[in-house]
């Protein structure tokens, strides 16, 4: 048995994983954001240990049988999150999360001042660790001379649970400190933001042995005294191993809270000029391409509750009863609510709404905002190597429940898009996949495709329609950036 922990942003999830790679139990523990200033976006650690080990004891109780089978557990979690810990372990302030966008100003200061394209790969962008602490070295002096190691969220997980500090090659990417073709922490880069090498944890390969669980908590769960912690992975890189999608080429495209276009690449190809992540896959001598876009199926949300509709199911219920005429007549939709990383990189980019006129209903504004999360999401993935030798993307996250948005995009990018067993999971699911390898299972045999639910293909004589208003999409943006302040 494999147990995978999957740290969202919204919600940690458990998955409980046979050797046959049946999945036996999920559960889940919603958690909350909190945004104390503009620009802010903080969650308290001790929020998130409470909601693991609340679910596990709930599974433990359920499936005390299969519990006690377990042999490792894996990691998968929000990236780029700062976790600040003292000597004693014990965490200095709120964690500053991956959509917080407080610090343009160090991102200036650390692209003037350091190698980081030469490096990482990237652009230095609010989101990412580094300019992070970096913030709180100028705002929170107090609390940066306190710092003795410096945490992802998963990590600060296997920290809790085995006492042990270590970050996979996959997250650590994501950080701005790790020189991502060598796979090992830069000293000039952990250095331009007043830190040492000794404040990092150690690195491992996402399915590496990375620590053992405490006796204390393998007691509680009535586990064997030898559970491994496998080294995990950022949630894609991790999501990637869940649904099979780990050789160059294959790719899949995340509708969650943030929206993620992820391509597997068999070496290492940054392009920080159009935004894009370039990243280390959780699996050894695999790095992955990426765009990420702040708002995308958290963007449905909002436009459901200020429309009234009861829930995002009815809202596109009533999408799917727009003629082809009404879509393109609907506004125009720009869907940078909380900024934009991929490809603009703007903390300061705001949502607008173009064309807005009174015979548009309730029904247009959820259209206009999932075409144009689809749009942005395009915009990322012109921007990847090899994106036109793409055949075909998996589908993952609450977004892809809709069968109405999931053939809009692949009429969109003009690309067939697959949903596959599991992929609502996908990320807790790699994480305990992660944990099969990290004892002893072989690649070929955990990492396979899940099984196909459904087939979107795309319908090519739709183009004629998407590609005005994708330039007009464009356009908009580039008018309106000025404003953005």
């Amino acid at each position: 048995m494999f147990l995978g922990i999957d740290l969202g942003t919204t919600c940690v999830k458990i998955l409980l994983l046979s050797a046959e790679q049946e999945v036996l139990a999920v559960k889940h523990h919603d958690l909350t954001i909190q945004r104390p200033k503009p620009l802010w976006s903080e969650q308290t650690p001790a929020d998130w240990w409470a909601g693991v080990c609340e679910i596990i004891d709930e599974v433990a109780r359920e499936l005390p049988d299969q519990v006690s089978q377990v042999k490792a557990i894996g990691l998968s979690g929000q990236m780029h999150g700062a976790v600040l810990l003292n000597n004693e372990g014990q965490v200095l302030r709120p964690a500053i999360l991956w959509n917080d966008g407080r610090c343009e100003a160090e991102c200036k200061t650390l692209e003037e001042t350091s190698n980081v394209h030469a490096i990482t790969g990237n652009l230095v962008m609010p989101g990412f660790t580094a300019p992070k602490l970096l913030w709180v070295k100028n705002h929170e002096p107090e609390i940066f001379e306190q710092i003795s190691k410096v945490l992802l969220p998963k990590d600060f997980l296997r920290y809790s649970l085995s006492g042990v500090y270590a970050m996979d090659c996959s997250d650590a990417a994501g950080t701005l400190w790790l020189d991502v073709k060598k796979r090992e922490w830069s000293e000039e880069m952990v250095r331009a933001t007043g830190l040492t090498l000794e404040q990092m944890p150690k690195l491992v390969e996402g399915s590496d042995n990375s620590a053992t669980l405490s006796a204390e908590l393998a007691k509680r769960w009535g586990m064997s005294d030898n559970v491994i912690i496998a080294g995990g992975a950022g949630d894609n890189a991790a999501s990637a191993v869940g649904i099979g999608t780990t050789e160059p080429n294959e790719g899949f495209i995340s509708l969650g809270t943030s929206g993620v276009v992820f391509l597997c690449n068999d070496d290492f190809y940054p392009n920080p000029e159009q935004g894009i992540h370039a990243f280390c896959h959780a699996l050894p001598n695999r790095w992955h391409q990426m765009s990420v876009m702040l708002s995308a199926a958290s963007g449905l949300r909002w436009a459901t509750s200020f429309t009234h509709f009861a829930n995002e199911a009815e809202a596109m219920s009533a999408v799917e009863e727009l003629s082809e005429e009404q879509r393109k007549h609907a506004p125009i939709f720009l869907p940078y609510l909380c900024g934009e990383r991929t490809p603009h990189n703007n903390p300061n980019a705001q949502g607008v709404f173009f064309g807005l006129t009174p015979s548009h209903t309730a029904a247009d504004i959820i259209y206009s905002v999932i075409e144009g999360v689809s749009f942005g999401l395009l915009d990322g993935f012109r921007g990847l190597k090899n994106f036109d030798q793409v055949k075909s993307l998996c589908l993952v996250g609450g977004g892809a429940k809709s069968t109405y948005w999931s053939q809009l995009l692949a009429d969109i990018f003009n690309v067939p898009m697959t949903i596959h067993s599991g992929s609502e999971t996908a990320g807790a699911l790699g994480a305990a996949r992660l944990g099969h390898l990290a004892v002893g299972g072989q690649e070929a045999d955990v990492c396979k495709l899940m099984p196909t639910l459904a087939t979107f293909n795309p319908n090519s004589e739709l183009q004629s329609t998407f590609e005005p208003r994708y330039q007009k999409f464009r356009a908009l943006y580039q008018a309106n950036k000025q404003f953005f302040v």
